[in-house]
């Protein structure tokens, strides 16, 4: 009895696997993010699909979904909501066969509001963790991010 309250007591340990600790990592920058962005609407994963938007113009839904490294239906779902508020708009491209993403007016408002807002977030992450650390750990990250996955 004594041993299973102490392993409910327990951390885990996520230097035991590398998954936990970045989803556990990322569940709890996500809600950093989320609480600074909150005053725009927007949240941490629409701003990335946003920003994203702002910086390279319409693309397509295949494409931003690999730049995102996202499978095409959790891309989709993230775009709904997106849609609903007439951010972007999804559309027929130059070839007729493929469907682009582009930020809308309303959109290119939306993130110009939301990007003070995230100026803070990042401050206030490289504050908590440190700048070298925070710029060590995005490097890192995108390496990561980079690696094929094995089949």
């Amino acid at each position: 009895m004594h041993i299973i309250r102490a392993m409910n007591r327990a951390k885990p340990l996520p230097e035991v696997c590398n998954l936990l600790a970045l989803r556990q990592a990322t569940r709890r920058l996500t809600q950093v993010y989320d609480h600074f962005l909150a005053p725009s609407g927007v949240r941490g994963t629409q701003f990335s699909i946003l920003a994203r938007l702002r910086r390279q113009g319409n693309v397509p839904i295949g494409e931003m979904a690999e730049a995102m490294v996202m499978d095409r239906t959790t891309l989709a779902r993230n775009l709904k909501p997106l849609q609903r508020q007439r951010l972007v708009a999804i559309a027929a491209g130059a070839d007729r066969r493929r469907r682009e993403i582009r930020l809308t007016e309303k959109g290119l408002a939306a993130i110009e509001a939301a990007l003070p807002l995230w100026r803070r977030a990042q401050q206030h992450f490289e504050a908590e963790y440190g700048q070298a650390e925070a710029s060590r750990l995005r490097s890192m990250l995108r390496d990561v991010s980079l690696t094929e996955v094995a089949g």
